[in-house]
């Protein structure tokens, strides 16, 4: 195996073009014309664009986390994961966190922290997932405000039990899993 060092820097390529190839209700598909800088070959490349998104690591007073299950279709099937959703274009993520949780589980918490982020696929996607926590929250009068084509299932679990529901893959949706790396890692 060859040390890092020595391989060197991967270059960056040189954009020749971006263009819309298709227009969706919550992202663009996008192709991009790409030249390396030393070799000069060149290809064409398709991303996702999209806004960046949030999830929240939702914690009640008891000490348990929320989770949603609802239906996904790139894997026609029902997903455990943590509240959250796209960001508006110029809102705050903890604003979005706190949001999130609220219409999609009818939890409220006074004041979120972010915690960490990533980018969900650097490959196909421009964008990054913040992680929000939300400390003490309490379930609001009001309930849920769910989208058209939202419709989940909320889950009140012990942090024991949720971090067991990961390692067994029942908690399967790799954001999470990096919420949970995140909130594993945070200063209590």
């Amino acid at each position: 195996m060859s040390d890092p060092d020595e391989v060197g820097t991967p270059q960056s390529w040189d954009l020749l073009d971006d263009k819309l190839l298709n227009a969706c209700r919550v992202w663009d598909l996008r192709a991009r014309r790409y030249r390396h800088p030393n070799k000069g070959t060149e290809g064409e490349f398709y991303y996702i664009d999209s806004l960046d998104w949030v999830i929240v690591i939702a914690r009640t007073r008891a000490g348990e986390l929320i989770l949603v299950r609802q239906f996904r279709w790139g894997i026609d099937g029902l997903s455990w994961e943590f509240p959250g959703g796209i960001i508006d274009a110029g809102e705050d993520p903890v604003t979005a966190g706190l949001r999130e949780l609220r219409e999609e589980t009818g939890y409220v918490g006074q004041r979120g922290r972010l915690i960490g982020h990533c980018r969900p696929n650097p490959a196909i996607l421009n964008n990054s997932c913040h992680i929000v926590f939300a400390d003490n929250v309490e379930l609001h009068a009001d309930g849920t405000e769910w989208d058209e084509h939202e419709e989940m299932e909320i889950r009140v679990a012990a942090e024991a039990e949720v971090f067991k529901w990961a390692k067994d893959c029942k908690i399967g949706h790799a954001l999470a899993l990096a919420g949970l790396f995140y909130y594993q890692s945070m200063e209590r």
